[in-house]
């Protein structure tokens, strides 16, 4: 972590009204990291070897106001977007505001979440997005110029947050709403739900997922539904069992299904991983296997990565 310089940060006040700047601190972030990954099937154009690296940095500074208010901004520098259009390498940028009383307001410029879509990635940790030929589930909207804000603690081990995404050129305004139960120890409940699409393609995605760790084991298990209007619904529904082999080790074992309407076959992901960590380096080994693509019987990928990444 390398400290760059001061800055003014704008803050805001309880009315969300402009005051005054504050000196603040910002801080830039990376990771140095590098992989190779290997496909082979039909399922993918992208069959073959791939080498990576990491390559984005991340930009934060953060101030306390003097009525106990605190400001925050993040923006994040990324090698790989819109090279092409001369928008690079700026990527997702927010600014948070936030306090004991009033609870967590996120306006996001660019990368946004809803307060459904922070919580749909599946229970094995989305492992269709491998470039195995199969597609996300639909979530709601959020994005650019969108809010996010979570209430403050009513009760112990509840979270409640709600977003809300503006309406565009034949887009109406679309909001979402989630919530977190941490109450039981080792156990975590989530439910979120939200809408997005423009008008006669609109789309109500609903995500439920839990997890429960008990010893070295942790169990969990995730569904998401999206009801759309005049087209297919899509539901997806993943589980995973993680293990701690000790503070070094650790093994995974993920499966995803997702069931479109109207089609006899489902598209299926499984991976298996490994990790090791040892002084500030993480060795990971990966193995993937995808059936049905696009809802093809005979599609089918293999994919196995390695990565290499270092904590500073």
């Amino acid at each position: 972590m390398n400290n760059l310089k001061k800055i003014g940060l704008t803050a805001l006040a309880g009315s969300l009204v402009v005051t005054s700047a504050f000196a603040g601190e910002l801080t830039a972030t990376g990771s140095a990291s590098m992989g190779v990954s290997n496909i082979t099937g039909s399922a993918d154009a992208s069959t073959g070897k791939d080498f990576s690296m990491a390559n984005s940095v991340y930009l934060n500074g953060s101030t306390e106001l003097d009525n106990g208010m605190t400001v925050s901004m993040y923006f994040e520098l990324d090698a790989g977007v819109d090279t092409g259009t001369g928008t690079g390498p700026f990527d997702n940028h927010s600014v948070t505001v936030s306090s004991d009383t009033l609870g967590t307001l996120v306006f996001s410029g660019h990368g946004g979440s809803s307060a459904q879509s922070a919580m749909d990635t599946t229970a094995a940790g989305d492992i269709w997005n491998q470039t195995l030929g199969i597609t996300g589930p639909t979530a709601a909207a959020a994005g650019d110029d969108s809010l996010y804000y979570t209430l403050p603690e009513m009760m112990d081990g509840l979270a409640i947050s709600a977003s809300m995404s503006p309406g565009r050129a034949a887009q109406e305004t679309h909001t979402s709403f989630g919530l977190v139960y941490t109450g039981v120890e080792g156990l975590t409940v989530k439910y979120g739900q939200g809408d997005s699409g423009a008008p006669g393609a609109e789309t109500e995605s609903t995500t439920m997922m839990a997890s429960y760790a008990i010893g070295s084991f942790t169990l969990s298990a995730s569904n998401t539904e999206a009801d759309n209007t005049g087209a297919a619904n899509r539901e997806v529904d993943s589980y995973q069992l993680a293990y701690t082999v000790s503070d070094d080790i650790s093994v995974t074992y993920g499966s995803e299904t997702f069931d479109l309407a109207g089609n006899a076959t489902d598209e299926e992901v499984e991976a298996f991983g490994v990790s090791y960590t040892s002084g500030g380096m993480t060795i990971s080994a990966n193995s993937y296997e995808a059936k049905g693509a696009g809802n093809s019987a005979t599609a089918k990928s293999d994919k196995w990565a390695l990565g290499l990444s270092f904590a500073f």
